[in-house]
């Protein structure tokens, strides 16, 4: 007697195809994982404090590595080598602080008045003698809307504008945990991560110890490149806003110093300021030849020295790095814009890495991996 075909139904209706039923299955795993994601980025973003604190320790924890590093090689004590680190960067801070700050305050007093006269004389210009047909009452409505929009951007989650005792409680309290993990990090570092691998078995810790080896060199490699590229940007652009006549050139300069560790939206922020700075300080043809300088040192800094520069440590596509800083700045505002391209990078430099380690291992036991055929075939 013939046995019924399984994938029959008695009601006629067709059975599921195979290829629709393992997308469903693949969906629904995927829809897991997108819960657990959303749910680790919430609970990030509700302790934003701690995230602050860490991801400033490790920031200057690699950038003072060197200093430690030499002191440990002078037989100096791990505690002893990461007070004299942190507290020698504390008093250069303060030292330089100390010497730029009353000069950049007192030019900074006039930024605000300066910004604001330079936005009248670009709203009388579009009013007056632009070829658009735009009112005052346009120009009002937008100003309003875009001022709203920035209430609405420094609302908590609870939906009340936080308090600037909030606001500074929290800094504060960040500052701090920073700085007492960064003394810690230069203090146990290798330890603390020994202790890590240490949870991984045996034939996984080597190449754990080479991924978090590529995820340093490449925050390191982030560090120097973004902090010459703003040095070099700064005293260009300040340079140009001094010799043209232009004011508020120290202040420019270090507002694109900082604003070189935010790709994109950073070089925009610090060229906007830059030109209307100078159209009301100096005048309209001052102000186009800061615009033309500014271009071309962008340009000149992402075509041909930001390669140099970075080299190896930071292999990310343009698209890549504005994707990042969208999500970045959605999820966590301007701290996760800040973080999304060294993260981005670490990322996958820390995913080539363990793509060469695969193909390292491969090429060992003379298993050929689709890398290492797709490279014979070509």
């Amino acid at each position: 007697m013939p046995q019924p075909d399984p994938t029959s139904l008695d009601d006629g209706a067709q059975p599921v195809n195979p290829l629709v039923s393992r997308l469903g299955t693949y969906a629904w795993k995927l829809i897991g994982i997108g819960i657990v994601v959303l749910a680790v980025f919430k609970l990030l973003a509700l302790l934003w404090v701690l995230v602050l604190a860490a991801a400033v320790a490790v920031l200057l924890g690699r950038a003072l590595d060197p200093v430690a590093r030499a002191l440990r090689r002078r037989g100096m004590r791990p505690a002893l080598v990461a007070a004299t680190t942190l507290l020698g960067f504390l008093l250069a801070l303060g030292g330089v602080m100390a010497w730029l700050v009353p000069s950049v305050v007192s030019e900074f007093s006039n930024l605000g008045p300066t910004l604001e006269r330079s936005f009248d004389d670009v709203e009388n210009w579009l009013v007056k003698d632009s070829p658009f047909n735009v009112s005052r009452h346009d120009v009002e409505d937008f100003r309003h809307q875009a001022g709203h929009r920035v209430t609405e951007a420094l609302k908590s989650q609870s939906g009340t504008v936080l308090s600037g005792t909030v606001v500074v409680f929290e800094v504060v309290t960040g500052i701090v945990l920073a700085l007492v993990s960064t003394f810690f990090l230069l203090k146990d570092g290798e330890q603390f991560c020994a202790w890590v691998v240490g949870f991984l078995s045996e034939e996984h810790r080597p190449v754990a110890r080479r991924l978090a080896g590529r995820a340093w060199q490449t925050l390191g490699g982030y560090l120097r490149g973004s902090a010459l590229l703003g040095l070099i940007e700064g005293i260009i652009i300040g340079s140009t806003v001094a010799i043209v006549g232009g004011a508020l050139a120290v202040p420019v300069a270090v507002i694109t110093f900082f604003a070189a560790f935010l790709p994109f939206a950073g070089a925009v922020i610090a060229g906007a300021v830059a030109v209307l700075v100078t159209l009301v300080t100096a005048g309209f043809t001052q102000a186009a030849i800061v615009l033309v300088v500014c271009v071309l040192v962008q340009q000149f800094d992402n075509d041909l020295l930001a390669p140099y520069v970075f080299g190896r440590s930071l292999e990310l596509h343009p698209l890549i790095v504005l994707g990042a800083i969208v999500a970045g700045s959605t999820l966590f505002g301007a701290f996760g814009a800040f973080l999304a391209v060294p993260v981005s990078a670490m990322a996958l430099n820390v995913l080539a890495e363990y793509r060469a380690h695969g193909r390292e291992l491969a090429a060992e036991s003379g298993v050929r991996t689709p890398d290492s055929a797709a490279r014979t075939k070509d």
